[in-house]
């Protein structure tokens, strides 16, 4: 089913966005700032189909990173968190888009709410299979001192997937009981990501000082 996944979920969304068409009207929002005002638009036929041609695309080449890879053989040792890293990316977008055109046709649904929830819950998921990621060149926190120490790389996965899980849950909390979103989105990225590195360039001061 893993396998699949992927396959069955651009399916259901392209099926949805052409069931979606006639209701949408000639222009959809596509962009929205950061205190969930609209500030772009688009034609309903990019709507309804742009993301299920870009999932697939974006599913092809995730598939392919690896073999272009130098470390490459390490993917065998973490091929289920990766599978599992595809999957979650793509039903994000799946799930924003189909969001998108719910609102469009009129649902009366709260972007500044509902994007960072859905966000928050991709960096829970994604953080807490973090740790079990091997050195290689495109996912995880690839550092030059991650990238130079097996232990530091380690270190760096497991404290980032509890930075990244953390950065989730806020992101959660500020939008459903707060209603905070925008900022915090940027706030939560920026925070979790220096920290991260700040972190890698620390583990490998201590591991190079032994």
């Amino acid at each position: 089913m893993r396998k699949w996944y992927p396959a069955i979920l651009i399916a259901v969304t392209a099926i949805v966005s052409a069931i979606a068409y006639p209701r949408l009207p000639e222009m959809v929002p596509r962009h929205w700032n950061l205190r969930g005002q609209v500030n772009g638009w688009q034609s309903r036929g990019h709507a309804a189909f742009l993301i299920p041609i870009l999932m697939l695309v974006l599913w092809g080449v995730m598939r392919g990173l690896p073999k272009i890879d130098p470390r490459r053989a390490n993917y065998a040792k973490f091929q289920p968190t990766y599978d599992f890293m595809i999957a979650a990316v793509l039903t994000l977008v799946a799930a924003i888009h189909l969001v998108v055109l719910a609102v469009a046709i009129g649902a009366p649904i709260p972007i500044h709410r509902v994007f960072p929830t859905v966000i928050g819950i991709l960096l829970i998921a994604v953080g807490n299979r973090l740790p079990r990621a091997r050195s290689n060149w495109w996912f995880g926190i690839r550092t030059p001192w991650t990238l130079s120490n097996e232990r530091v790389w380690a270190r760096t996965q497991r404290v980032s997937g509890y930075l990244m899980a953390a950065a989730g849950v806020v992101m959660i909390v500020g939008a459903l009981v707060f209603g905070v979103a925008g900022p915090l989105v940027v706030a939560c990225f920026i925070g979790w990501g220096l920290a991260s590195v700040v972190y890698s360039y620390v583990a490998w001061r201590q591991e190079t000082s032994r």
